[in-house]
């Protein structure tokens, strides 16, 4: 019989989370090796291939196939009966919360498999305990960020936020949340190899220095983006001009923002520029002028002009399209060199493209209506030749 392979769990200095793993694993797993090495094929068991014993190293990864076939099984019965009864909820929050850590619980089970394939193969020094342990940390901050986006889902799609600043500041909150939760994930991940972050920043010197510098148009946009979102300046969807940029707001970054110009090019503007050049916010006016001179022929009468001046205001009094709140103007102001002047001055009540072309379309056609039914016509650019005849000459 083979003598059964003890592994020594104490032999690491290192007592840590991985190692009462260790303990976990060991105390289920090696007992059932024992018994391979103690049957009659116990020196095929024994065999050692790189140092590894067969029994083992079958058993290594006939454990991680387990975990892999366990994780397939939790996802496909255990989550589906969290998410069944999550849904008889009168809030949709868990459901999105269960759907949000799937993957961090997929890996999770990965990385317990691997920590037995490492254990059961012999690999357990100090470098795969904090391998270990990092999988996881990150395992663990990963299901953290799945829950804050968990959250802002449930936030923008369910509760249904309105308001397009409360959404954009409400995503530039979540993201700063999201950036200090890595930041933390990330600084215990490092402490935890042994680096020290403050010891390792304040040891740059120079470099420290340099990336201060380099640092510095970052953070003046960082803090720009937060006064552009907490004075409500701008939001997606506005038709703004800034910094010589003209076009729709596509969103407000932690860094930039973005915007689609009428031809269709993407600017990303530095958000400092944003914060500290005027904004003109076309989308804001709530109003869009309109503004026509009509030319009337030579020959349209006094009465006739007068008539189709007030019939022209009185049309534009009665517009359901048109702001009565706005200056409204309808005047003969002007004798043209070939056309009798009508000013017309007026305010439609929307400020979208689309809805204010169609409101000026449907003027210009009730103008020709009133100037027809007055048996009156446009006048065009034109000039009057008078021909005169002179007499004869006698060149004699």
């Amino acid at each position: 019989m083979a003598e059964p392979l003890i592994i020594d769990l104490n032999s690491s200095e290192k007592t840590n989370l991985i190692s009462t793993m260790d303990m976990d694993v060991y105390g289920t797993v090696q007992p059932l090796l024992n018994q391979l090495y103690n049957s009659k094929y116990g020196d095929f068991w024994s065999y050692v291939i790189a140092g590894i014993p067969v029994a083992n190293l079958v058993g290594a990864f006939f454990v991680f196939g387990l975990f892999l076939l366990f994780r397939k099984l939790f996802t496909k019965f255990i989550l589906e009966f969290f998410l069944f009864l999550a849904k008889k909820s009168k809030t949709s929050l868990d459901e999105q919360i269960i759907m949000g850590l799937k993957e961090s619980v997929r890996f999770g089970f990965v990385v317990m498999g691997l920590h037995a394939f490492f254990l059961l193969i012999f690999v357990s020094n100090d470098f795969i305990h904090l391998l270990l342990e990092s999988l996881i940390i990150l395992t663990i901050f990963w299901a953290l960020i799945s829950i804050i986006d968990a959250v802002k889902d449930y936030m923008f799609n369910y509760r249904n936020i309105d308001k397009q600043h409360s959404r954009e500041l409400t995503a530039f909150i979540i993201k700063v949340i999201k950036g200090i939760v890595i930041a933390i994930g990330l600084s215990i991940i490092l402490h935890n190899w042994g680096i020290n972050v403050t010891g390792l920043v304040a040891s740059l010197g120079l470099g420290g220095l340099a990336f201060a510098l380099a640092a510095k148009d970052t953070a003046a946009n960082l803090f720009a983006s937060i006064a552009i979102l907490l004075d409500n300046s701008i939001k997606s969807g506005e038709w703004i001009k800034v910094a010589g940029v003209e076009g729709v707001v596509i969103g407000v970054g932690m860094r930039t923002t973005k915007i689609r110009s009428f031809q269709k090019s993407l600017f990303t503007v530095p958000n400092h520029l944003i914060a500290n050049n005027p904004i003109e916010n076309f989308s804001r006016r709530g109003v869009r002028r309109i503004k026509i001179n009509v030319g009337l022929t030579y020959d349209t009468s006094s009465p006739q002009l007068g008539k189709i001046v007030l019939e022209i205001r009185e049309m534009l009094q009665s517009h359901p399209k048109i702001s009565q709140k706005e200056t409204l103007l309808v005047n003969f102001n002007d004798f043209g060199d070939s056309a009798l002047n009508i000013f017309i001055y007026a305010f439609t009540r929307t400020s979208q493209w689309d809805h204010y072309l169609d409101i000026r379309e449907d003027i210009h056609l009730k103008i020709i209506q009133i100037v027809e039914n007055n048996n009156s016509a446009f006048a065009f650019p034109s000039q009057s030749l008078y021909m005169e005849t002179l007499p004869m000459i006698d060149k004699k």
